[in-house]
């Protein structure tokens, strides 16, 4: 690719809306630009990275037995509604109609359509396991689009899906998914971590998501330090600490004047928040359910939908409170609630000489003890884990970081193939459902996490196997025709042996042609400049590391690849 004619638009200045450094870089460098809230078009050298990455991807999937199928994007709403996730999925689904006013959904996933392709055309045990997948677009409505990449409205990513004829077979398949996906994180450039996750809209028991670790991550993960444990911290559970434990005395009601909040009445009656018992309010399927924790801890909603079996539940609003007026706020308290149910957190069970809200204004109550003051009808694991919480399975110290979340693999079971009776004949002519798995990578948000990790202040350092090229051709005062002349056989060398090389053939100040080169951050670089004009040299650069060295042009024509390899002392993969 000849500079002087790609289409690679830099800019000077980043663009207002750009918050983290990949959507700043990759808009500055000519890859990327806004068409508009969450949709972007890739330019010439993004689309290369993003074809790089699928291309690591397909062959991936294809070594570890998947086949790759290519499924519409427009799935009409019978088969969301055969799966009971057309009103489930809510308005993140963009729905549209068509001239017959037939409804329809703009993929989000394709669960419901690769179910309804293999209950058409699979049904005897013989034909299974079976794992399909697809690399194309998707759509969600984001309610906020932001970072760019990270959290766009259209974007591109890998489904896949695996239909076995057991349980055990199912994890079979998912092991074999999640070791390739830790391939394909490893090959991109990336430090990952697969985590234990949450499966959310998509269903299932079990769950990892694989995150890359950094600062601009909008999840934050849990992991030990002495063992291998590691959870999002929606899902981390961590062993609690001894409970407090009260010396027998008499609950005791306390005036404490215009104090609502834990924050007020600890400072106020110079108690540790961790001492008092918090009491939230919840609205579950119209029912007023009561949630107790540690005064210094949150309710984890993401819990505490799987202890109460149900997403249909919300904080007490204005509304509530009116409704039920025998709940105060600001001095709700467990002892002698009424209440449909009371769940607390594990870490109370037992606990004593706690604080709580009195049920009366202007009131609390200090020497609480469970079971003594107060009933729980159930005890759960309902509060995040945080920096420094023991570990759940080993007792070591939990370590809290943010990741960016670039791909997920799911234990579906039967979620689907029993709804949309997507069955087979076992070896005994009866009819059985498939036991599925689904498994997705974000390519364009994997291209932005590589940046995330790999870059600095000048620009981006792309790893070799996902570079828009291999090597960036810097002529220094390309009027010069020995030099020019040199950068072309260089060029066309490379070019011959298949490899992607850009040629920075514009007649621009050496300044403007290194500001640039940074930029796009191609991982090595050959400056044809005074040394050229001297004895011949050229001088070979690392983008990562900012090593140099000189050569002359015959070894570099002769054989390049050595060259680098003799420069960073390893020899990478050629893209």
């Amino acid at each position: 690719m000849r500079q002087s004619s790609a289409f690679i638009p830099t800019l000077k200045e980043s663009p207002a809306d750009a918050e983290v450094a990949s959507h700043r870089l990759l808009v500055r460098a000519g890859f990327l630009r806004r068409v508009a809230s969450g949709i972007y078009e890739l330019l010439p050298l993004g689309a290369r990275v993003v074809r790089n990455i699928e291309r690591i991807v397909r062959e991936e999937m294809n070594a570890a037995g998947a086949q790759e199928v290519i499924l519409p994007i427009m799935q009409p709403r019978e088969l969301w509604e055969e799966s009971g996730r057309w009103s489930k999925y809510g308005p993140e689904m963009m729905r549209l109609k068509d001239r017959a006013e037939r409804d329809f959904g703009l993929g989000p996933t394709a669960e419901e359509v690769i179910t309804d392709l293999v209950r058409s055309n699979v049904s005897s045990y013989r034909d299974l396991p079976l794992n399909l997948y697809q690399i194309g677009d998707k759509f969600r409505d984001e309610i906020r689009p932001r970072f760019g990449l990270l959290r766009g409205r259209e974007f591109i990513m890998k489904d896949g899906y695996s239909f076995d004829r057991d349980e055990e077979g199912m994890r079979r398949s998912y092991q074999a998914m999640y070791d390739a996906y830790g391939r394909v994180f490893t090959r991109s450039g990336c430090t990952w971590r697969a985590v234990e996750a949450d499966t959310g809209l998509i269903g299932g028991d079990v769950s990892h998501e694989f995150m890359v670790t950094a600062e601009v991550g909008e999840d934050d993960i849990a992991y030990c330090e002495g063992c291998d444990y590691a959870a999002n911290v929606t899902l981390a559970a961590y062993r609690r600490d001894e409970r407090p434990r009260g010396e027998g005395k008499a609950a005791e009601k306390v005036h404490t004047p215009d104090k609502g909040t834990i924050e007020e009445v600890s400072s106020f009656l110079g108690l540790e928040p961790k001492l008092f018992v918090k009491c939230i309010m919840f609205l579950v399927e119209d029912r007023a359910v009561a949630v107790l924790v540690p005064g210094d801890r949150e309710a984890n909603e993401i819990k505490l939908e799987r202890v109460l079996g149900t997403g249909e539940f919300r904080l007490f609003g204005d509304d509530d409170w009116k409704r039920f007026p025998s709940y105060l706020q600001g001095f709700v308290g467990p002892a002698g609630l009424r209440a449909a149910e009371i769940i607390a957190d594990e870490a109370l069970e037992g606990a004593g000489g706690m604080v709580c809200g009195a049920n009366e204004k202007d009131y609390h109550t200090v020497n609480v003890d469970e079971g003594r003051d107060f009933q729980v009808d159930r005890f759960a694991d309902i509060t995040s884990a945080r920096e420094g919480d023991m570990c759940p399975r080993c007792g070591g110290t939990l370590r809290v970081e943010a990741g960016i979340e670039v791909g997920q693999v799911f234990q579906l079971g039967l979620k689907y193939s029993e709804a949309m009776h997507c069955n087979y004949d076992d070896e005994n002519g009866m009819s059985r459902p498939m036991v599925m798995g689904t498994y997705g990578i974000g390519v364009t948000r994997l291209m932005s996490a590589v940046i995330e990790q790999n870059h600095d202040e000048r620009g981006m350092i792309w790893p070799l196997s996902v570079a828009p090229a291999m090597l960036h051709i810097l002529p220094l005062n390309y009027e010069r025709e020995e030099r020019s002349a040199a950068a072309h056989e260089l060029y066309e060398s490379c070019r011959r042996r298949g490899w992607e090389v850009l040629l920075d053939d514009r007649e621009e100040s050496a300044g403007i042609k290194f500001a640039d080169a940074d930029l796009i951050g191609i991982p090595y670089r050959a400056v044809i400049g005074k040394g050229y004009d001297e004895d011949g040299t050229v001088e070979l650069q690392v983008r990562a590391t900012g090593e140099k060295r000189k050569m002359e042009m015959q070894p570099l024509l002769d054989d390049l690849q050595q060259a680098v390899d003799e420069l960073v002392n390893e020899r990478p993969a050629v893209t």
